[in-house]
């Protein structure tokens, strides 16, 4: 058989998602058939509609929480995702620094203490996730890369943060790799886990409380009436006092919410797993997530059976917000990958994939997590995570249930929390505007030159870090 290393490495890669590709997948809930009523109505099973019916539930038992999912739990980005669950709330310390400096002591610590809960949760309901408290790197494949790690790793330090910036050699101990020269170590301020078995954990734990979950049902309506919200969905619907939206990249509910969210796909490899040469040969032994610095960045890391998770660098916008299943699969994208894999990791030459696939991530203008309320604050969502939300979607959870419930706490009076992102403009404006931003962050990775268009988006408080 002949052919490039990089495309043979794919040949019997299963089209589909390796976290999901589970026999222990939990069977699915019933359907709604019927016309329901309840204190809270959660929109969506992944990761935000899960901690906010679990959080409901744990601030008041009585609370009758209902939650209706389109799908089924976790079959959207927090079931695909690449298990990183990083303290930032802020997609990274340049990114609060740029948009949120006088609070970002505050979410840095905010952003901790939700880290720990999620850890906390898990060991506490013995979810098996292969959760995995060992760090970050943030790696400099390029040595114009090193004073950006530097200026990062004296922010991280001003905030008390137990960080460490390696060098060529050092960084080459940790795990090795030619295209390496230095990186930044974030030290216990992240973990990674199966994220598909954490939701399956969430799920059970959510019924066992006594939310009422619903899978295959999915929300077409909201109609405000008198001191409710009615909920059309599958063949019945839910009449609430309140409800929390989650719904990630799909089609948003709300019209309001249509101008501060895009879906961009991502796509992501597995592996088969390494044998105990190949993991000698890159080292890795504090199997550590792993991260390029660059705009167009990759993340990978390795799984309990020691595969290696490698996605990013390539999102994909579809014109108009398209989403739709088909689009999870693209070929060149894979290829690509693969290519960057083996240039990355030559000494894993023979290697095969066993996974490949994709899935979307909901945008925003400034790549955090935002909120909206609607309908006199019965209705409030959460999204915009930007790939880097797998945790922020528990502190998303508590700010919207804070909102509705008026609550009277430390984070519900935060600009990062009342304040919302600039809105993207309609179509065809928005598909040039995200076409021309690619493309010049490409060509910033490959010259290190940052070109007008990006220096105006940085102006007007656009500027991309991802």
């Amino acid at each position: 058989m002949s052919g490039e290393p990089h495309l043979l490495a794919l040949a019997g890669a299963e089209p589909g998602c390796y976290w999901l590709d589970d026999p222990d997948e939990p069977d699915a809930t019933d359907t709604l058939v019927e016309a329901e009523t309840a204190d809270l109505c959660v929109v969506g099973g992944g990761y935000t509609g899960l901690w906010t019916a679990l959080l409901a539930k744990e601030r008041d038992p009585n609370r009758d929480v209902v939650l209706l999912e389109g799908g089924r739990c976790g079959s959207g980005a927090s079931g695909r995702n690449g298990g990183f669950f990083e303290s930032s709330l802020t997609h990274g310390v340049s990114q609060g620094l740029s948009k949120f400096a006088p609070e970002l002591p505050l979410l840095e610590k905010l952003g901790l203490d939700n880290l720990n809960e999620i850890e906390r949760f898990v060991a506490k309901h013995q979810i098996d996730c292969d959760w995995e408290r060992n760090g970050v790197i943030d790696v400099a494949t390029r040595s114009e890369h090193m004073p950006d790690l530097a200026e990062q790793a004296m922010h991280l330090e001003a905030l008390g943060q137990d960080i460490e910036l390696l060098d060529a050699e050092r960084m080459q101990a940790e795990v090795h790799s030619p295209t390496y020269h230095g990186g930044l170590v974030r030290k216990k301020r992240a973990a990674v886990c199966d994220p598909a078995r954490l939701v399956f954990g969430m799920k059970q734990v959510a019924l066992d409380a006594g939310v009422r979950i619903f899978e295959d049902t999915n929300v077409t309506e909201l109609i405000e009436r008198d001191h409710a919200v009615e909920l059309r969905a599958g063949y019945g619907s839910v009449r609430a006092a309140k409800v929390a939206l989650g719904t990630n990249a799909f089609p948003p509910l709300l019209r309001q919410m249509r101008h501060y969210m895009v879906p961009v796909y991502d796509y992501v490899l597995a592996t088969e797993p390494l044998t105990a040469e190949q993991l000698d040969s890159i080292g890795w032994a504090g199997r550590q997530g792993l991260s390029d610095s660059t705009n167009q960045f990759h993340y990978y890391r390795l799984t309990y059976d020691n595969r290696i998770i490698w996605g990013g660098y390539d999102a994909v916008y579809y014109f108009n917000n398209k989403v739709d299943p088909q689009l999870e699969q693209r070929p060149e994208t894979f290829a690509l990958l693969s290519k960057h894999f083996f240039e990355t990791f030559p000494q894993l030459e023979g290697l095969h994939f066993s996974h490949v696939w994709g899935g979307a991530i909901d945008t925003s203008t400034r790549f955090t997590v935002f909120w909206g309320r609607a309908m006199g604050n019965k209705v409030v969502y959460a999204m915009g995570y930007t790939g880097l939300g797998a945790s922020a979607t528990r502190f998303g959870a508590r700010a919207m249930l804070d909102l509705l419930d008026k609550r009277d706490s430390p984070i519900v009076g935060l600009d990062f929390v009342n304040k919302k992102p600039l809105p993207f403009p309609p179509e065809p404006l928005r598909w040039a505007g995200i076409q021309m931003t690619r493309w010049s962050l490409d060509k910033e990775d490959r010259t290190g030159e940052r070109n007008l268009w990006l220096r105006s988006l940085d102006r007007i408080g656009l500027g991309f870090d991802s």
